[in-house]
């Protein structure tokens, strides 16, 4: 556990910030949690998840989060299971280690979580297809269904060039790494 102790002597060991950085850190991880819960992630999930973003540590214990986060270990246990299965984190466990560890399992999250939402775009798809289908061409219900049908095809057709253009984008902002430049 001492590899992950970060130098700063007067900062939180999960942190590594001083105090009024750290507090400054916790603030803006729950704006942008209460952005996530907003778009339908569950609460405590969104915590985690905007605290492991903006966080420096690339792997954190789920004692550590709790710690970090000022809440239950249960709490954690729900939040940090919710997303493994969703797939926005990873856990671990290192070799001859008794806890895991949690981690972002991707170096590019957003174009990952993106084209992982494609087959719900396509689930849409098919639905709205079926209700236009049922409802018929010459009511309201109907045309409404065939445009959101119409709407979702559109937007599974583009996905797969827009996320190629995000890749080429990203290169040319932070290399091929595709980490932001020190």
């Amino acid at each position: 556990m001492a590899a992950r102790q970060r130098t700063a002597s007067s900062g939180h060991p999960a942190t590594g910030v001083a105090p009024d950085s750290r507090e400054a850190l916790l603030r803006f991880v729950e704006r942008f949690a209460l952005a996530l819960a907003t778009i339908g992630m569950p609460r405590m999930p969104a915590r985690v998840f905007a605290y492991v973003l903006a966080d420096d540590a690339e792997r954190y214990t789920a004692a550590e989060l709790a710690s970090a986060l000022r809440v239950s270990p249960a709490a954690i246990s729900g939040a940090v299971r919710t997303l493994v299965q969703a797939r926005l984190l990873g856990r671990e466990r290192e070799p001859g280690a008794r806890v895991d560890t949690y981690r972002v399992y991707d170096n590019d999250l957003w174009h990952t979580i993106t084209i992982q939402r494609e087959q719900l775009i396509e689930s849409f798809e098919q639905l709205a297809a079926e209700g236009a289908e049922l409802l018929g061409p010459d009511t309201p219900g109907g045309r409404r269904m065939r445009e959101t049908q119409e709407f979702y095809a559109f937007m599974r057709r583009k996905l797969g060039g827009l996320m190629q253009e995000w890749r080429e984008h990203k290169t040319q902002l932070f290399g091929n790494s595709g980490q932001p430049p020190r």
